[in-house]
């Protein structure tokens, strides 16, 4: 799932225990974080890193995300259609319940709407 050059260690460790399949939520600072996955708190300061910083180093086989960013998010959409050409996009409050049983929750400092992604990890070979 992760790519090399992750130097922050909890991500790193987090990541090396996920298997394939295994769901990851990338979202920004204001998405409401489920019960349960294990968390990695990355965000600094508002923008730092940004949603395109962590999508960076990361494998995936599959991403959903929510129907709502293509009108408040444009930046966030096309960055997301770019990597994930098979994006599957959902009401919002179907990738929060979605969110769930993802495994881990990275959460960036991200400041623009509905810049949150769901992942199906990939692997590295």
């Amino acid at each position: 799932m992760k790519k090399s050059g992750i130097l922050n260690r909890h991500l790193a460790g987090a990541l090396a225990e996920l298997g394939h399949g295994h769901g990851v939520l990338v979202c920004d600072a204001g998405m409401p974080i489920p019960e349960g996955p294990r968390v990695v708190d990355l965000a600094f300061r508002a923008g730092v890193p940004s949603f395109a910083e962590v999508l960076d180093g990361l494998v995936v086989e599959g991403a959903t995300a929510a129907r709502e960013i293509r009108a408040a998010n444009p930046e966030a959409t096309a960055l997301l259609e770019a990597r994930f050409p098979a994006l599957e996009l959902v009401p919002h409050e179907e990738l929060k319940s979605l969110s769930a049983g993802a495994r881990l929750v990275v959460r960036t400092g991200e400041a623009r709407p509905y810049a949150n992604v769901l992942l199906r990890c990939g692997v590295f070979f």
